[in-house]
């Protein structure tokens, strides 16, 4: 049978009027009309399905109608329904995450259950128990973003000091200010366990025969990592010393990053820095503060220092990205300080690499202020009552 626009037309325009059983029925009297081979003419010439057209002439030749049962198909992801769903929920579950005290995984042990996510995205997020799914889904929800409870005992702290309670009350209140204030950018940083150079065994394993020397007691060159994350943005500097990671070291790789990144920030006028407690970088290390306070005097920037409590630092967000690089260069051999580099530069963090640069400046140890000056510097801290050691702001002088 020869099929005229005008047929074509009428045939298109009908089946688009009908619905489920009738609109295949339908299609199947029209291929039955057009006669052998009609089922190609018509996915051909009419652009209907031919798995369409097969299922109208079961029903047109059995008499039987097929349900469609479109509610049984199942109800779309929670995802689709609320698009901020995950974010929000992975907000919530970084404020009580840490990392693997031996950085060989990237796992998160959280200890918030689902009962306490679904009752903080009300309280912290604005959701109404009705739009939320069940506590089942968040569950669900939380083991595909790789949050699963586990029982670590060795990520227990070993103390635990009077101020900890305080001290993660006032971080988790500058968090959630930082995170809704376009004008704070939360940075962290730490330094990583110095890394040793040379032929050496790491432990780990690899895909690839290594040899490595019997005892590691010379290594050819020493690597001290320091790292600077942003939490709201995923990203990772690295920085490299050979040299010891002291004060001045750090400040100078805050510097760098401050200097690459701030143009994209334009609108930043306080860093929230989070840190531990290190050596090289508490609140009373003299030339820590010295140099921190240059610092802001430099890029007229306001600096709050806050600091986990003692024991407690591997809940720093930098921590996990140890984990990842350590993953990372597991079991190969770091013969050169450039193959060092080379892995740390092909490392991806939730897809991204990090920039990496080497710091070939030699720090001197030891460096600190006399108890004048540190005096007269004090008196440029604002310090937080009852926890002037862990909190810190340092304001800017006009130039």
């Amino acid at each position: 049978m020869a099929l005229t626009d005008e047929l074509k037309a009428l045939f298109r325009d009908t089946a688009n009027r009908l619905k489920g059983h009738g609109r295949r029925v339908f299609m199947a009297q029209v291929v039955k009309w057009l006669g052998k081979g009609g089922q190609r003419r018509a996915e051909r010439e009419l652009n209907w399905n031919r798995g369409t057209i097969r299922k109208g002439m079961h029903e047109l030749e059995s008499g039987l109608a097929c349900i469609d049962a479109f509610s049984a198909r199942g109800r779309k992801r929670a995802e689709e329904h609320l698009p901020n769903l995950l974010e929000d929920i992975k907000a919530i579950a970084d404020e009580q995450s840490q990392a693997d005290p031996t950085f060989k995984t990237t796992r998160l042990y959280t200890r918030i259950t689902a009962k306490e996510v679904h009752k903080q995205l009300v309280l912290q997020k604005g959701y109404t128990d009705e739009a939320l799914p069940t506590e089942e889904t968040i569950r669900v929800k939380l083991n595909e973003l790789g949050y699963r409870l586990r029982s670590v005992q060795k990520c227990r702290p070993q103390k635990k000091i009077p101020e900890t309670d305080a001290i993660f009350a006032q971080l988790h209140k500058l968090h959630q200010e930082a995170d809704g204030d376009e004008t704070t950018l939360r940075i962290s940083m730490d330094t990583k366990a110095t890394v040793l150079i040379g032929h050496l065994s790491r432990g780990g394993k690899t895909r690839v025969i290594v040899k490595a020397l019997d005892h590691d007691m010379q290594p050819d060159e020493k690597l001290t990592p320091f790292g600077i994350f942003l939490p709201q943005y995923d990203e990772l500097y690295l920085y490299f010393t050979r040299s010891s990671a002291t004060s001045d070291f750090i400040v100078d790789c805050l510097c760098d990053f401050w200097s690459t990144v701030r143009e994209r920030f334009p609108q930043v006028q306080t860093l929230l820095v989070n840190q531990d407690n290190g050596r090289e970088n508490h609140s009373r290390r003299t030339q820590f503060m010295n140099r921190i306070t240059e610092f802001v005097d430099e890029f007229q920037v306001t600096v709050q220092l806050a600091y986990y409590p003692p024991y407690h630092s591997k809940y720093n967000p930098i921590e996990r990205a140890w984990g990842v690089l350590e993953n990372h260069w597991n079991g190969s051999l770091l013969d050169t300080i450039e193959t060092a580099l080379n892995f740390a530069r092909t490392m991806t963090w939730n897809g991204r690499h990090p920039a990496v640069k080497l710091v070939e400046k030699t720090y001197q140890t030891g460096v600190r202020l006399t108890p004048k000056e540190m005096e007269e510097l004090e008196e440029r801290f604002e310090r937080l009552p009852g926890l002037e050691k862990w909190f810190v702001r340092i304001e800017p002088v006009p130039p």
